[in-house]
């Protein structure tokens, strides 16, 4: 009896969190949605994350993944928009935990190896090879969706692989493999 599974993938982010969501049956992906939740009109950082955080719970209680992608933020050169992208990151994180849903992380490079073959590949590259595996017939204008997407489909490939990033199946695997980030 084939067991199906729901892998939602989330490219967080301040300005416009992306999301996508496939369904595996028979070890088989299927496309369900992807979206974008639009952040660029809010001012207050503090506002953006309650969205982050409210908006990914809806998702989980609308969808119930079993699984959630994350991609871990890059690491840039500014500060401020690490920290930022670090929050973003940590509220989707912590809406998954609050509702007991798994979460592996992925660095970008993973996930565009994952998809294209090219740890190096453009947010275009990705978004057209996701296009063509599932079958898409038009590309979002913004791509923000397709990275979350990618994210899911780069779990899926990644599926039963001993090392496949930092995964969390609540807090208290969460504090138990980062006891040196937990104050005590």
């Amino acid at each position: 009896m084939s067991r199906e599974k729901i892998i939602l993938g989330i490219d967080p982010g301040t300005t416009i969190m992306g999301f996508g969501l496939i369904k595996v049956v028979s070890k088989k992906m299927e496309f369900m949605q992807l979206n974008e939740l639009m952040l660029k009109k809010y001012d207050d950082h503090y506002l953006k994350l309650k969205f982050i955080f409210e908006r990914t719970v809806e998702l989980i209680d609308t969808y119930h993944p079993d699984e959630i992608a994350i991609e871990a933020p890059f690491f840039g050169k500014n500060v401020q928009s690490m920290l930022k992208l670090g929050r973003a990151q940590g509220v989707a994180m912590a809406a998954g935990l609050s509702r007991q849903v798994p979460i592996t992380e992925y660095a970008p490079k993973k996930i565009k190896m994952a998809i294209t073959g090219n740890g190096n590949a453009s947010k275009e590259q990705v978004a057209k090879m996701l296009q063509s595996m599932l079958g898409l017939k038009e590309l979002p204008k913004n791509l923000d969706s397709m990275d979350g997407l990618a994210a899911a489909v780069c779990h899926f490939y990644n599926e039963g692989r001993v090392e496949i990033g930092k995964s969390y199946s609540g807090w208290s695997a969460f504090v138990k493999q980062n006891e040196g980030r937990v104050k005590k």
